[in-house]
């Protein structure tokens, strides 16, 4: 019986922990990195996931399910939205942006190591990774 007591009391901590996800938003660290795969998987894969899909460790405490972007170029008759996706990155085009969750990378990349002036590499690396990544 204690055993079954003790085994039911740890299912509702594990059920209340699960219902409790939070997001820590915290700065982001600046990288030296410039191309695109290694951004992605420093800044784009806890909500996205390594394979892009939407499946990253923070995805289920995120308000709006982060975006399968391996299907961007399907949804959009089979071409690479550039132009929508680098608004999003930019922070130009806030419908291609999604919800306020994800951060919008294109000050926060010029901002890093302003003096080097590689913000629009990094945005641009993060978008030419972005369209290799499609699934047809």
């Amino acid at each position: 019986m204690k055993r079954i007591l003790v085994s039911v009391y740890l299912l509702i901590a594990v059920i209340a922990f699960a219902q409790d996800k939070t997001i820590k938003k915290i700065a982001p660290r600046p990288t030296a990195a410039i191309d695109g795969k290694t951004l992605f998987n420093q800044y784009c894969a806890v909500c996205h996931g390594h394979d892009a899909k939407g499946g990253g460790p923070a995805a289920d405490a995120l308000k709006t399910p982060p975006t399968d972007l391996t299907q961007m170029s399907r949804k959009n008759g089979g071409k690479f939205p550039e132009q929508q996706v680098l608004g999003g990155l930019k922070g130009t085009s806030i419908k291609a942006h999604g919800s306020e969750d994800m951060p919008i990378w294109g000050p926060i990349f010029s901002n890093m190591n302003a003096s080097l002036g590689q913000g629009q590499t990094r945005t641009y690396a993060l978008l030419m990774y972005l369209e290799k990544l499609q699934s047809n």
